[in-house]
């Protein structure tokens, strides 16, 4: 893409954030102009870095609920996950032609590598230390965004629904945007009521691990693996079981409690091949989805889905097959390219952090109001 030569210079955010799979740093730089109902966010340059291959073991492995790593060992980790960050940041803004003075702020997410907010008492932990970020990328930079949510009673996540607010939605229709990510999360944009969003369970976490060690691919391009293969019913129903997609919102999840430990669990002794596991999976994803949306918002009639998974055919025809009431299609179709929905939400984050208004909606999270989010580390 073309640099942003006219941009003034308060308007160019840079959002930063490494999902659930850790499967790259995504990164995005955004030029905002207006507020309120005339805001308008253009994706001036995005990108995704791949991890480094042993790095991205480290972090998968804790996201997993791995507990033996030492005290150094995860400070040390958490310096080159914000050197990574820092250096995906100064990459993208060589490769747009855009000097690092013309960026307001960096709003950066993190890794997450646990998040226990039914705790006692609760936490979610992000590794990528704003410091670093800010003083390698010389960029004013806002991190540590969930903390706060937690601490005043929320899930710290879902945080993106307020940013999907103020971009898609629509006095016409009750609207849903769907990010299929690591984790499957929803934001429920309806025509009158409160703004609401949750996660719905595991969306690509665990099709990409499967994947990985039955085909040495890191993810199911298209989701040909699992059309080579038929939904084992006895498996999905035990999968669909799992007493956590019966509670009700405000919820939130991780790989800690959907990984491959806990399918190996669900299928016990059973001779089930890899494809027919993929496939089930998959279906998981989409039947789960679409029980969360007609619960919770049975007349929705646009699924706006971002996120990896709006690649994989075979699961956005699943989730239209068990949402026929619904057009289900991708963000671009409203101007906002699917791969960097979340970057760019945290670029609004920090935007609307240094403005000083909050980011949070406590009708999402269960906090107990509106707070401003994130830390701040001048560069």
């Amino acid at each position: 893409m073309p640099p942003a030569s006219d941009a003034v210079v308060s308007e160019l955010y840079l959002g930063l954030i490494s999902g659930t799979s850790a499967d790259g740093i995504d990164a995005a730089l955004v030029r905002f102009d207006g507020e309120g109902h005339a805001l308008r966010c253009d994706l001036v340059h995005g990108r995704t870095f791949a991890w480094d291959g042993a790095l991205r073991g480290q972090l998968v492995a804790l996201g997993q609920g791995a507990d033996t790593v030492s005290l150094d060992a995860l400070g040390a980790l958490e310096g080159r996950v914000a050197l990574a960050f820092a250096d995906a940041a100064l990459a993208l803004l060589h490769e747009a032609g855009v000097p690092r003075g013309r960026v307001r702020a960096i709003g950066s997410h993190g890794q997450t590598i646990r998040h226990r907010p039914h705790a006692d008492p609760p936490f979610t932990w992000q590794l990528g230390d704003g410091n670093v970020i800010a003083e390698r990328s010389g960029i004013d930079t806002v991190a540590d965004f969930r903390r706060r949510d937690v601490a005043a009673g929320g899930h710290g996540a879902p945080l993106m629904p307020a940013f999907h607010a103020a971009l898609l939605g629509s006095p016409q229709e009750d609207r849903a945007v769907l990010n299929l990510g690591g984790i499957g999360n929803f934001t429920l944009l309806p025509t009158a009521g409160d703004v609401r969003g949750f996660d719905t369970g595991p969306a690509n976490a665990l099709m990409d691990a499967w994947c990985e060690r039955h085909t040495g691919h890191a993810y199911d391009a298209g989701g040909a693996f699992a059309a080579s293969g038929r939904v084992d019913a006895g498996l999905l129903a035990r999968l669909l079981a799992e007493p956590w997609f019966a509670l009700a919102p405000p919820k939130s999840t991780g790989r800690e409690q959907f990984h491959l430990d806990w399918l190996q669990a669900r299928m016990g002794e059973a001779t089930t091949s890899p494809a027919d596991v993929q496939a089930t999976l998959l279906e998981l994803t989409a039947r789960t989805v679409a029980d969360a949306l007609q619960i919770t918002q049975p007349f929705t009639r646009r699924v706006l889905v971002c996120g990896g998974g709006v690649h994989n055919a075979v699961l956005m025809a699943r989730l239209a097959a068990h949402l026929p009431q619904a057009v289900v299609e991708s963000t671009a179709a409203h101007g906002l390219d699917p791969d960097y929905v979340e970057a760019m939400g945290f670029a609004w984050l920090a935007r609307e952090t240094l403005a000083g208004r909050p980011g949070n909606l406590p009708a999402v999270t269960g906090a107990v109001g509106r707070r401003v989010l994130g830390v701040v580390y001048p560069a």
